[in-house]
C-alpha cells in the first residue's frame, strides 16, 4: 500500500530548475531515505511533501489524497530538522506539547499525550527540564517526541542526526530504527550520510541534479548500481571503462592491458563499465599465489581501519584502484608487490550510454 505519492514534481527557482520531473512512491510503515550529495534536490523534495515548499509543477498525495495545495499544518506530518528548531525558554513538556496546544487539546490530553510521547523517546521524568540544559541526543529527543505526540501520519526527517558526534549519532540510529518500528509510522528521511541510510532505510531514493537515480533497497543500490554515480556515492567502487566479449561459457572485460573475467552480459561486445567493490578483491603478496587470473599492482599506501586495512593500488595497466583487506589478514607494506584477484560475480556492468547496467 502506497502512503506518499510523488507524481512529476518540479520546482524551479528562476531559471534554476532544483527538481526535475520527480516521481516517487513510499509504501506505508517503511522508511525511505532520500539520499544525495549538497545541492542535489534532497531537501526540496522532502519541503514539497511537508508543504514548506510548493511545486512549480506536479502533485503530492498522502493516502490517496490529494494535497498538494493543503497547508503544512493540515497535513498530518511530524517534522523534525537538523537543528531541533526547539523552544529555548520552554522546558521539555511545553516544547512537545507545542502541537497539541496548537490544535487546542484539553490540558488532560496534552499531559498524557506528552507523557506518553516522552516515554517512547526513553525521557520519562524529564517534563520539567529547559531544554538548553539537555545534551545533543536528548534535544534530539525531544524533537522527535515533540513530532510523533501529535500521532502523524508521516513523520519527516530533515538531516536529523548531522548535529551529533559519531558515536552518539550510532547510538541515536538504533534508537530511531526501533521507534519507528515499533510505531510502524511511513518515515522519510533527508541525508547526505550514506552509512546512515544504509543503517536505518528500509529503501533508499538516490538524488543527483533534481533528478532521482535509483530507488530500492540497500543491498540492491549496493549490489547493482543504474548508474556510476550510484555506484561510486552509495560506497566506494573500482570503475573502468572497456569491452566485453563472450569467452567460453562466461565473457571477459578488456581495457588495454587490463583484462578480467566477468559474468555474461546481455550485449555481448558491448562496451561496458566494469565496477568491483574494494571488499571483493583479495590483495596477497605477490610470490604467495600462481593461479590464474591474476591482476598485477603495487601498494601506494595502506591505511589500517581496526577491523581491516584499505589498500591504495597501482596496477600494472596503470588504473588506480582501492581494496579492503580481510581482518584476519596481515598488513601489507607500502611499495610491495602484490597480486589481485576476485570472482567473476564481483563485476557489475554499466552501459556508458544509458542509466541501466548491462546484465
Amino acid at each position: 500500500m502506497t502512503a506518499i505519492d510523488v507524481h512529476n514534481v518540479c520546482v524551479s527557482y528562476g531559471s534554476v530548475q532544483a527538481l526535475h520531473d520527480v516521481s516517487l512512491q513510499v509504501r506505508a510503515g517503511e522508511f525511505l531515505t532520500v539520499l544525495g550529495p549538497s545541492g542535489s534536490g534532497k531537501s526540496t523534495l522532502l519541503g514539497v511533501i511537508s508543504g514548506l515548499m510548493e511545486p512549480s509543477s506536479g502533485a503530492i498525495e498522502v493516502g490517496g489524497r490529494d494535497i498538494t495545495a493543503l497547508p503544512t499544518h493540515h497535513r498530518q506530518m511530524g517534522l523534525v530538522f537538523q537543528n531541533y528548531a526547539l523552544f529555548p525558554t520552554m522546558t521539555v513538556a511545553q516544547n512537545v506539547a507545542f502541537g497539541l496546544k496548537v490544535r487546542r487539546e484539553d490540558r488532560a490530553t496534552i499531559q498524557r499525550e506528552v507523557e506518553r510521547a516522552l516515554a517512547l523517546v526513553r525521557l520519562d521524568g524529564y517534563g520539567t527540564r529547559r531544554v538548553q540544559a539537555l545534551s545533543g541526543g536528548q534535544q534530539q529527543r525531544v524533537a522527535l517526541a515533540r513530532a510523533i505526540v501529535i500521532n502523524p501520519t508521516v513523520l519527516l526527517l530533515d538531516e536529523p542526526l548531522g548535529a551529533l558526534d559519531r558515536k552518539l549519532r550510532q547510538e541515536v540510529q538504533v534508537e530511531l530504527r526501533e521507534l519507528q518500528r515499533s510505531l510502524a509510522i511511513t518515515t522519510v528521511m533527508v541525508t547526505h550520510d550514506q552509512e546512515e541510510a544504509l543503517t536505518l532505510s528500509d529503501r533508499i531514493a538516490i538524488v543527483n541534479n533534481g533528478r532521482i537515480e535509483q530507488v530500492g533497497t540497500p543491498d540492491e543500490l549496493y549490489a547493482k548500481p543504474v548508474s556510476s554515480f550510484v555506484a561510486n556515492f552509495l560506497g566506494t567502487s573500482n570503475e573502468v571503462r572497456g569491452r566485453v566479449s563472450r569467452e567460453g561459457y562466461g565473457a571477459r572485460f578488456t581495457d588495454g592491458d587490463l583484462s578480467f573475467a566477468c559474468e555474461v552480459p546481455r550485449f555481448p561486445g558491448n562496451e561496458a563499465i566494469a565496477t568491483i567493490r574494494p571488499e571483493s578483491i583479495l590483495v596477497e603478496p605477490a610470490h604467495s599465489t600462481t593461479q590464474p587470473g591474476i591482476v598485477h599492482a603495487r601498494v601506494r599506501d595502506a591505511i589500517y581501519l581496526g577491523g581491516n586495512t584499505r589498500y591504495h593500488l597501482q596496477l600494472e595497466s596503470g588504473h588506480q584502484w582501492v581494496a579492503l583487506s580481510r581482518p584476519d589478514h596481515p598488513i601489507i607494506r607500502r611499495g610491495a608487490d602484490v597480486a589481485l584477484t576476485w570472482s567473476p560475480e564481483a563485476v557489475w556492468l554499466l552501459d556508458p550510454s544509458t542509466p541501466g547496467a548491462i546484465e
